[in-house]
């Protein structure tokens, strides 16, 4: 069987849940790989070299946010968190120990599926170090700091520019609001999240973004924000 797709690392405890993930993955052109604690997950990571790792928080040897961690120490390599536990701290404790995305279990295996090609994507295509960011009329030129929608340029301030830019460079990527107030206003102000609402507000109207129907940035409720388009 040949698996175009990619190798994917899972790493649980729970032997149901690597079956079910190993038996949707593989359906999908995925070569799964497996782990039931930490250390093996560590192993495998250095063995096998996954495209990405499905993580679990919840380990017998160690919690999953000590493994992103130390995993970040070598690995650029995209982890997505499947975990039971859905309160806000946990989330953003993963998301700001280098973890890409969060989805809480029960799981729809289709969001797992869509939540993966976009980490996917943009692990093949990074956009972090490209001059200009362009998608569907919007274009960011990193290098003059211009901006612009359709054609016509649009002024924005330097915070929001600093906002837009922090976003579209890890687009698909939810940021926690503590990361994007230490990238856009600087140490001691992570826990200014009103303050960060006013500018992504003032940034989806110059950019016609409507937030219950997101073209752009969509809202990751109580953890921080996600730029929806890749370049």
């Amino acid at each position: 069987m040949s698996h175009e797709a990619g190798r994917i690392l899972v790493v649980d405890d729970e032997a149901a849940v690597r079956k079910l993930l190993r038996i949707g993955l593989t359906a999908h052109d995925y070569e799964v790989i497996e782990a039931g604690d930490g250390a093996e997950a560590l192993r495998l990571a250095v063995a096998r070299a996954p495209r990405l790792v499905i993580l679990d928080l919840g380990l017998p040897d160690m919690d999953g946010v000590d493994l992103v961690r130390r995993l970040r120490e070598w690995s650029a390599v995209p982890v997505i968190v499947l975990s039971v536990r859905d309160r806000e701290d946990d989330k953003i404790g993963a998301l700001d120990a280098g973890a890409d995305d969060y989805v809480t279990k029960p799981f729809s295996v289709a969001e797992l599926l869509a939540r993966m090609r976009v980490a996917l994507r943009r692990a093949a295509s990074p956009v972090d170090g490209a001059p200009v960011f362009e998608h569907n009329g919007l274009r960011v030129d990193h290098v003059e700091r211009r901006v612009s929608l359709d054609g016509a340029p649009v002024a924005l301030t330097r915070k929001e520019y600093a906002l837009l830019s922090e976003l579209v460079r890890h687009a698909g990527r939810v940021l926690t609001h503590t990361h994007l107030l230490r990238a856009v206003w600087g140490p001691g102000h992570e826990h200014d999240t009103q303050y960060l609402r006013v500018f992504v507000r003032q940034l989806r109207e110059k950019l016609r973004d409507d937030p219950a129907q997101p073209r752009w940035i969509a809202t990751e409720s109580g953890v921080g924000y996600r730029w929806l388009a890749n370049g």
